[in-house]
């Protein structure tokens, strides 16, 4: 039985769960025991239906043991290697893959000649092609299926594939690759949102969602570090590029092999004692989100299909990461037209990197300790990305030109801005069926916005500053305020109306781990 210093006492009447099922001789809870059903959420394995006072030290206890195995990985290993890899991209093409790999093409029957950029653009967006064939049946796997081993086949898989960036000859196989490399990694992202959304509260949510995210901006500085090293690379069989992507894959396999080991969800964590797995489902009751249930339910698939929340979050998250499309291919080089030169181009992604990792911190920190600040925060970190393009466009392209760097750094606020919009979506649906499905149109979505990005850059306009690509960013970014504003507006007044309904705690307790939607259970509240 769970000891007194974790569970102080009942809340209400009713027969409570051994926690003796999670002995090592008993049936996984996860896997269909009599314990845990597959269509019903695994915390019932555990804690009941009925509600039950945890100690605040053993609660804290479990919160930090659970950061230290997640929070870490997910950060260094996992989110920063999802970015870094992409934006490769933007660093090897002032290496010479555009060269080998026939990236650009020079017009000679102009006059001067010009160069097409469109293979490059191209490549960018084949990646984010293959994220969307991915998203839906690889997050479906992942509820579906053992969430660890999962996790680790898909990985070691995605740095092979990374790896093989190094062998390709011409700009028909790098799409290709750039396709397969995508649908592998789709798993990530939405993997992560679905890991954090089971293990951590409402009010936890987003400062953790934002722990991992914040790795684009780390990962912007680290990478670029990284890949001014490579540069500096002279000898050897390898072109300096080819190199990159090698290490890249080298340090994805080391995180595949964390992946093998991560639990399906705090039922099963491992690296809690068998009291301390009670304390961390129970403690999640509060919010009326759920666990994890490994039924996939085409109810909750077809509400989210209706459910408004999950199409405005989703244009916010498209219209918002148009920004990375472009900076994620396309940032040294554009940098470099500011007139400094390769190797200064990738040291001037360290500033956008800075700001992005820093605002993101900012924002979770704010969210995780204000309520309903997330989407008027959203809204404000949009206004440094309108000004940003504003001035790159705007201003002179002169040697060492200083405002369209400056320019170029601050929007990288554009981080904070997705972030956010993965923490409002993920906090408000309920249902495990349903947050997968809202986490595979936040990066439908992502995939969508990044696809976009690179279209707008027209080698040809280069001498008028890419005029399609700034006047574009800031029309998604009016929009995605006015969607934001939209969204702030909904939720308010569905909790408002829930309000007035009358709350029977016993009843609240035992829909809690139901599995229930958003929609389904009157409890649930909506955070803004």
């Amino acid at each position: 039985m769970v000891s007194s210093s974790v569970i102080q006492g009942e809340k209400a009447i009713g027969p409570q769960v051994s926690p003796v099922s999670l002995s090592t001789n008993a049936p996984d809870p996860e896997l269909g025991s009599s314990a845990g059903p597959l269509d019903g959420d695994v915390a019932l394995a555990i804690v009941g239906e009925h509600s039950q006072e945890i100690d605040k030290d053993v609660e804290a206890r479990v919160l930090r043991r659970i950061d230290l195995f997640l929070i870490p990985a997910m950060v260094v290993v996992g989110y920063g290697l999802v970015y870094y890899d992409k934006a490769i991209l933007g660093s090897a093409v002032l290496f010479g893959m555009t060269k080998d790999l026939s990236l650009s093409v020079v017009d000679t029957s102009t006059h001067p000649p010009t160069t097409d950029t469109s293979r490059l653009s191209w490549a960018t967006s084949m990646f984010y092609f293959g994220m969307l064939a991915g998203l839906y049946p690889m997050t479906f796997t992942l509820q579906r299926f053992n969430l660890g081993r999962i996790l680790g086949v898909i990985v070691v898989f995605w740095a092979l594939v990374c790896m093989l960036t190094a062998t390709m000859t011409s700009w028909r196989g790098l799409y290709t690759q750039r396709f397969f490399l995508g649908f592998i990694e789709s798993v990530i992202p939405t993997g992560f949102m679905c890991i954090v959304s089971g293990y951590y509260t409402q009010d936890e949510q987003a400062l953790r969602q934002s722990w991992w995210f914040s790795s684009t901006g780390l990962f912007t500085i680290i990478g670029s570090a990284l890949n001014y090293g490579f540069a500096q690379i002279t000898g050897g069989t390898l072109k300096r590029w080819q190199y990159i992507y090698i290490m890249a894959g080298s340090l994805t396999a080391l995180f595949g092999l964390w992946c093998f080991v991560v639990p399906n969800s705090p039922v099963s964590a491992w690296f809690l004692t068998s009291d301390e797995r009670v304390v961390a489902v129970e403690r999640l009751r509060k919010g009326q989100t759920g666990v994890r249930c490994q039924k996939i339910k085409p109810t909750q698939l077809w509400e989210a299909f209706l459910d408004i929340k999950v199409w405005l979050v989703a244009l916010i998250m498209a219209s918002a990461y148009t920004v990375n499309g472009a900076v994620a291919g396309f940032g040294p080089l554009i940098v470099s037209t500011f007139g400094w030169t390769p190797l200064e181009s990738i040291l001037l992604q360290f500033p956008l990197g800075g700001i992005c990792l820093i605002d993101i911190l900012i924002c979770g920190w704010l969210s995780s300790r204000f309520q309903n600040i997330r989407i008027p925060l959203l809204i404000l970190n949009c206004l440094p990305v309108i000004a940003g393009c504003a001035m790159i466009w705007k201003s002179g392209w002169t040697h060492h030109a200083p405002t369209p760097v400056v320019g170029y750094s601050i929007i990288g606020t554009f981080g904070a801005v997705a972030s956010l919009a993965i923490c409002i979506g993920m906090a408000n649906v309920a249902g495990a069926t349903k947050k997968s499905a809202m986490a595979a149109a936040i990066f439908i979505a992502y995939c969508v916005g990044n696809i976009v990005g690179p279209q707008l850059i027209k080698s040809q306009t280069k001498a008028r500053h890419y005029p399609e690509l700034w006047e574009g960013l800031i029309i998604c970014y009016c929009v995605t305020i006015a969607a934001a504003t939209a969204l702030y507006v909904i939720l308010w007044r569905e909790n408002k109306r829930r309000e007035a309904y009358p709350i029977n705690e016993d009843e609240r307790d035992k829909l809690a781990f139901r599995d229930l939607t958003d929609k389904e259970n009157p409890y649930f509240r909506y955070v803004l």
